[in-house]
């Protein structure tokens, strides 16, 4: 079945209280009655979408007026990245996690993970996972690429396991909750062209999984 990812996507920002999908200022300065500075933050590893799906993405949602956090365009020079990225997900009604091959290989994006899933449990933050190219049951259990990546990562972190447990358990719920899975980067142009238009669609999975 073909689904547009900008329909899908606007479909979920709908849920946000407050959110509002008309265009209006994208500067993250701007900040209405009651408001917080972003309606999404994107969670992703840069070498492997930044350049492509992510970006899209991004381009997607500035468009159509959504206020959206990305950290190579938030954060400038000289600023404690740490400090700013848990701002920036405190400030934001919503996360959308885009999950790669990679994404475990990276420290940030797990601490980002972890403070996404742990504000989804204390205050209701809308989370929305994205799976590019990986299957979500290699993300949940640690397994394939994703979990040649993470072991790297464990490897490293070995004397502080209490915070590798909190990544697993953090990757396992995501992993468990609704979803897009884009099973094939081969087919990046069409993406492009489906965020571009809004009307070319594409093939995705989009799944809802019992918790």
């Amino acid at each position: 079945m073909a689904f547009n990812p900008v329909t899908l996507i606007l479909f979920f920002l709908s849920l946000i209280p407050g959110a509002t999908l008309t265009p209006r200022t994208c500067d993250p300065s701007f900040r209405g009655p009651g408001l917080t500075t972003y309606d999404v933050f994107l969670s992703f590893r840069g070498g492997d979408t930044r350049q492509h799906f992510t970006d899209h993405l991004y381009k997607a949602l500035t468009r159509a007026g959504i206020p959206t956090f990305r950290d190579d365009d938030e954060i400038r020079i000289g600023e404690n990245i740490e400090l700013e990225i848990q701002k920036a997900i405190q400030e934001s009604k919503s996360s959308i996690i885009v999950f790669s091959k990679n994404y475990s290989s990276s420290r940030w994006c797990l601490d980002e993970l972890l403070m996404i899933m742990e504000r989804r449990r204390t205050v209701g933050h809308l989370v929305f996972p994205v799976f590019y190219d990986v299957d979500p049951s290699e993300v949940g259990n640690q397994t394939g690429q994703f979990g040649e990546e993470f072991a790297k990562l464990e490897i490293r972190f070995k004397d502080q396991m209490e915070r590798v447990e909190g990544w697993r358990r953090a990757l396992k719920e995501a992993a468990n909750m609704e979803r897009m899975v884009l099973e094939d980067r081969n087919q990046e142009g069409r993406y492009h062209e489906a965020f571009s238009s809004h009307e070319q669609g594409f093939q995705v999975e989009m799944e809802r999984v019992e918790e």
